[in-house]
């Protein structure tokens, strides 16, 4: 087995045209990989510095100095329905730079010529505004407190030069993440007073996206990282994981296409004016199918997503779901809408990924009202119909949450939440209970019952999974 640096492999100089922060598993599984996939087909030319958000991480950096800033990305999954595999080296990492060790090579990353945008991923927390954050420090503490500092670094020593701006792609799990990035360093460069013509620069040379990206990313392949050093023949120690399946949505001004050309190489990258669409439909379809699987395939006793989408009642019920209630109620094409979705089912057979049930449930009643409430009202509001698979799902959830299902369960949600839930629960008055759930404006922040028939659906399906267990239940619903 070969060490790996370049030593044992070629690997280009590259013009550091990108600046990522983060280092984690899904940045090097999903936009590095992209690049150097955009690097190989010849359409780009593209060097990613590596900057650590935070202070630390020392061992990372050692292990990408002794491979030469290089690693595997590793890639299983189905593709029409078939079984796929990728294996890809990466080698467009430059260099692995943390500024809290040393704020002078993060300096000249940051006023280089050749740089033209920055990517990141801070996690859903790193995009916040704190108030004080002293953007001259050496660097600020907060990730839109580093990006006020960086630009108004790069805006002098270039002396306000327009083309001097830089494309920011944002790749943190919130709405509107790059919109919210620019929003908080206007707010940090106003409270700091660095002048009018450093905000219009910001405003005018600098290109701030919202995105939205999707793939499953499970990391470093610690239990068989033996054999897949074995078939790919390096001691890696950097190696990540990932889904085969990939989307990124990039949403706003039409240049970055240019700039980051990733749709050419036959990525899966979608630009777009505005992707606040784009966002509704995926949530809708994937996570919105997910919320209202778990429900019921943990109490038929599946574990993953594979467990449940081998169990015959729960793969029909999410099928009939997506397309009787779930698509029709999207105002986009039947027919690109049904393409789009089976691309997102079929990710449920990966037989590759452990993707536990009990994982996706976190937080699952705030989940089911962003994701699935929307389709029951839609069907109700705009198409003059019901969405009974959808609504049972609900009633799925607050039977799980009841502690009177049939498999035991502990709610990984707000406490103060599941406690009500299980303390008003009577079964002598299932209507009364599902009410008074329904009605807590506590827990939900729409209004359920602008919907006259949803409670007595609901209620129908809790005494039916109680009644019949869960099996019988959602049979008899999907021979409906």
């Amino acid at each position: 087995m070969k060490v790996l640096n370049t030593t044992t492999v070629n690997k280009p100089e590259l013009p550091v045209k990108i600046l990522q922060f983060g280092e984690g598993n899904f940045l090097r599984a999903f936009v590095d990989w992209m690049i150097q996939k955009a690097n190989d087909a010849g359409k780009m030319n593209h060097g990613v510095a590596i900057v650590q958000p935070i202070a630390g991480g020392e061992f990372v950096r050692d292990l990408f100095q002794q491979q030469s800033n290089m690693y595997h990305v590793y890639l299983e999954g189905i593709k029409d329905k078939q079984p796929v595999k990728e294996v890809s080296l990466v080698k467009c990492i430059t260099t692995v730079n943390n500024p809290y060790a040393d704020y002078q090579t993060y300096e000249k990353l940051i006023v280089s010529d050749a740089l033209e945008m920055i990517i990141s991923n801070t996690t859903e927390a790193g995009i916040r505004y704190e108030e004080g954050d002293d953007i001259f420090a050496m660097p600020p503490a907060s990730f839109p407190a580093k990006m006020t500092a960086l630009l108004y670094k790069r805006f002098q020593h270039f002396a306000g030069d327009t083309t001097k701006g830089l494309s920011i792609i944002c790749c943190e799990l919130i709405e509107d993440n790059g919109s919210t990035l620019r929003k908080y360093v206007l707010q940090h460069a106003s409270a700091n007073q660095l002048g009018a013509e450093f905000e219009k620069w910001v405003n005018a040379c600098c290109h701030f996206y919202d995105t939205l990206v999707d793939r499953i990313v499970p990391g470093f392949p610690k239990e068989t990282i033996n054999e897949i050093k074995a078939e790919i023949g390096f001691d890696d120690n950097l190696v990540v994981k990932g889904e085969y399946f990939h989307v990124w949505a990039i949403g706003g001004d039409a240049s970055i296409k240019q700039k980051l050309p990733l749709d050419e190489a036959g990525l899966n990258v979608l630009f777009m004016d505005d992707i606040r669409d784009f966002r509704a439909k995926k949530v809708r379809i994937l996570n919105g199918a997910h919320t209202a699987m778990v429900p019921v395939a943990l109490q038929l006793g599946c574990e993953t997503v594979l467990d449940a989408f081998n169990t015959p009642e729960v793969e029909q019920y999410i099928n009939q779901l997506v397309a009787t209630e779930v698509l029709p109620a999207i105002d986009e094409d039947p027919e690109e809408l049904k393409k789009f979705a089976a691309k997102i089912l079929e990710r449920f057979y990966n037989p590759f990924l452990k993707h536990y049930l009990k994982d996706i449930s976190l937080n699952s009643l705030s989940k089911w009202e962003t994701r699935d409430f929307p389709t029951v009202k839609d069907n109700y509001t705009k198409l003059n119909s019901k969405a009974p698979l959808t609504t049972f799902s609900f009633a799925a959830l607050l039977v799980l949450y009841s502690g009177h299902s049939a498999v035991a369960f502990t709610p990984n949600d707000t406490p103060e939440f599941v406690a009500f839930i299980q303390s008003a629960f009577d079964a002598n008055n299932i209507s009364g209970w599902v009410e008074a759930v329904v009605t807590n404006k506590k827990i939900w922040k729409e209004d359920f019952t602008v919907l006259p028939y949803f409670i007595e659906e609901v209620s129908a399906a809790v005494n039916s999974i109680l009644s019949n267990g869960m099996k019988a239940a959602v049979t008899a619903l999907i021979k409906k």
